[in-house]
């Protein structure tokens, strides 16, 4: 019996790990190349519109998606999503195109600058960026800014120069030119003509820097956002939402939005400082206030609001009174060293790596604005996670030398939706997900133009950012059962194959997924360019990947924003596509939980049969008569000796 148990078992498994080796094959062409690691970087999380090939139709499957109209507006805003992560990269960049054809670039959103520039051609001292450098000879659109009264000209009084210095000690410095600026197939803006920064050179942080420049949102006559005011094309406003502890990117929006009415406002007085500022009265920690003179935040510029700077700093009597209030809070964990030695770091451990559980170790904090609104922020608004020390925290708030300003950098942000509403001369403030920022403001982000029935992906090679037309939306959850890819990798190894596995690494870190998500489909080389084409499937168990996850893939895909190491060369993606899953059958559906039912059954049997047997031979031993030690007992022949 139990060899006919066995027997069967063995069967059974061998026929449901058969049939789970049939779905795979649903996807097309996959080779057995396959990584695999238990690790998971984080990523960016975008906001991107989502929509299937469908082949042979010229239509969108009605199953997938409804239609919805955007709201209607008189003045269009540009909707950009915002790449990489606060503490990872100490900034947000978005993706701009400037000239014909459009050249992109990853730039740096700053509050705290006015100007917006790249690298140019002709830079005598410009690092190795991102993307190449702005290229005006390519650009049927580009002309040089010729030397006026209204701006600063080089030597010769031929053409308007710029010069900007930041506090860390890192410069730039170039000529201005004009060019179509584009934001993006997310903006109903379209493209407008706009003065830019053409790099030179430049130092410090901004030469080493992987992001290729500075997108200027402050104010001034050469910020982008007065630059479109003045042309009247937007209205004068705008918006960033940044993404949490363990999620990077975001959301911008160049223009008005519809404040949510949960939004707490404080007033920005332009007059007060040329920064962005807010009237910060009090702070409140576990809802006790600090004992603080409320004119302590308002010290030389204020308090200003920095999306360029990571961490936010305090005038010495406010953090101090702070710090004790945190300490006072945190009694129950222990204080450990901080990551660098060089700083004094004030860290904790003992809260969980769960950063949606942080809330039961450390206080809440309150920021009360001189109207009486309040801000509230959680404990990812001012801790940063400790880079050494597993599920340990350090406050991402420090003291700000001797300087009185108040500086409120983009950690104190995290999650909140802030819109700078310069028209009324007020900011604006809404704790929210930005990874689902259009969806809380009841706003989808336009759609791309649709692929054409002949097209085998959605190419993004040479793309021109346009103004995107209204059309079919996805109201809800759209499964995508598979995501792919094609790279064409100009390589500096010689042999790119045993490197293979450690490419794969690197994108799904880039991606935000696991390494056993991304399969190589197909690999062809030729001289020292290599095409190869990926797959990115479901996690492990899961039969799609999640509309988020998609969003946050496809943007980083459609802005060729995968960060590779210089040794594996440059690289340009051309193709991108999704399919939804593979229709599978009720078996494979199923066999999981079949080949448990089994299993238990199994089990069950298995234990029976050995009760049985234990029974069997109980009853055996008891049916032996009992014999006497001194019984008679039959004589036994001896038998012969053998020689």
């Amino acid at each position: 019996m139990m060899g006919w148990l066995l027997t069967l078992a063995i069967l059974f498994f061998t026929t449901a790990v058969s049939a789970a080796a049939i779905s795979p094959s649903n996807y097309p062409n996959h080779h057995s190349i396959r990584f695999v690691n238990n690790t998971s970087a984080r990523g960016n999380a975008m906001v991107l519109p989502l929509f299937f090939k469908q082949r042979n139709s010229n239509r969108l499957n009605d199953d997938f998606f409804t239609r919805r109209h955007l709201h209607a507006r008189t003045i269009p805003n540009a909707r950009m999503p915002l790449h990489d992560d606060l503490l990872l990269n100490g900034y947000y960049t978005t993706r701009l195109w400037i000239g014909t054809p459009p050249q992109q670039f990853a730039l740096i959103v700053d509050t705290g600058s006015t100007v917006t520039y790249v690298p140019c051609s002709t830079c005598r001292q410009c690092g190795k960026h991102q993307d190449p450098r702005f290229q005006p000879e390519s650009s049927s659109t580009y002309e040089p800014l010729k030397c006026n009264i209204d701006c600063s000209c080089d030597s010769n009084r031929e053409q308007c120069i710029y010069e900007r210095q930041y506090a860390e000690m890192s410069s730039s410095s170039g000529v201005l030119g004009v060019d179509i600026i584009s934001f993006g197939n997310q903006s109903d803006l379209q493209p407008q003509r706009a003065t830019f920064g053409c790099e030179n050179m430049e130092t410090g942080d901004l030469y080493s820097q992987h992001a290729d420049g500075i997108m200027g949102l402050g104010s001034g006559d050469l910020s982008i956002v007065d630059q479109l005011v003045e042309k009247g094309v937007i209205s004068d406003s705008f918006s960033l939402c940044y993404g949490g502890m363990d999620v990077g990117g975001g959301s911008m929006v160049l223009g008005g939005i519809s404040s949510p009415k949960e939004m707490a406002f404080s007033r920005s007085d332009p007059i007060r400082s040329p920064y962005y500022n807010i009237e910060l009265n009090e702070i409140h920690i576990a809802g006790k206030k600090l004992p603080l003179n409320p004119k302590v935040f308002d010290g030389k510029h204020g308090t200003v609001l920095d999306s360029g700077t990571t961490y936010a700093y305090l005038p010495q009597a406010a953090f101090e009174a702070f710090k004790a209030a945190i300490l006072e809070e945190t009694q129950s964990l222990k204080r450990i060293q901080g990551p660098d030695p060089n700083y004094n770091d004030i860290c904790f451990a003992g809260a969980g790596s769960d950063a949606a559980q942080l809330s039961k170790a450390f206080p809440s904090a309150e920021m009360v604005f001189s109207n009486g609104q309040k801000l509230l922020l959680a404990p990812e608004n001012y801790l940063f996670r400790h880079s050494k020390v597993h599920g340990a925290y350090c406050l991402g708030i420090f003291q700000n030398g001797k300087e009185s300003t108040t500086l409120l950098g983009g950690i104190i942000v995290r999650n909140t939706l802030v819109t700078y509403d310069r028209e009324h001369e007020k900011v604006g403030f809404w704790k929210t997900n930005c990874s689902e920022l259009w969806e809380r403001l009841h706003l989808l982000p336009a759609s791309p133009p649709l692929p054409s029935d002949t097209d085998e992906v959605n190419s993004t090679t040479g793309i021109a950012p346009m103004l995107a037309p209204t059309g079919p939306q996805a109201p809800g959850e759209v499964k995508i059962g598979l995501i792919k890819f094609s790279m064409l990798l100009t390589i500096n190894y010689t042999e790119l194959k045993p490197h293979i596995s450690e490419l794969a690494q690197f994108i799904a870190k880039d991606l935000d997924v696991k390494p056993s998500q991304v399969q190589l489909t197909n690999y062809s080389s030729g001289g020292n360019e290599t095409l190869l084409r990926w797959a990115i499937l479901p996690a492990h168990y899961d039969d799609y990947i999640s509309n988020a996850t998609a969003m946050k893939i496809v943007s980083r895909l459609s802005g060729n924003q995968l960060h590779l190491p210089d040794s594996f060369g440059s690289y340009e993606l051309s193709e991108w596509s999704m399919e939804p899953p593979p229709q599978r059958t009720w078996w494979q559906q199923h066999y999981l939980d079949l080949v448990i039912a089994f299993a238990v059954v199994i089990v069950i049997g298995m234990l029976a049969s050995g009760g049985w047997f234990i029974w069997r031979r109980n009853q055996n031993q008891a049916e032996v008569p009992y014999k006497p030690v001194d019984s008679v007992v039959a004589e036994q022949e001896l038998q012969p000796l053998q020689n």
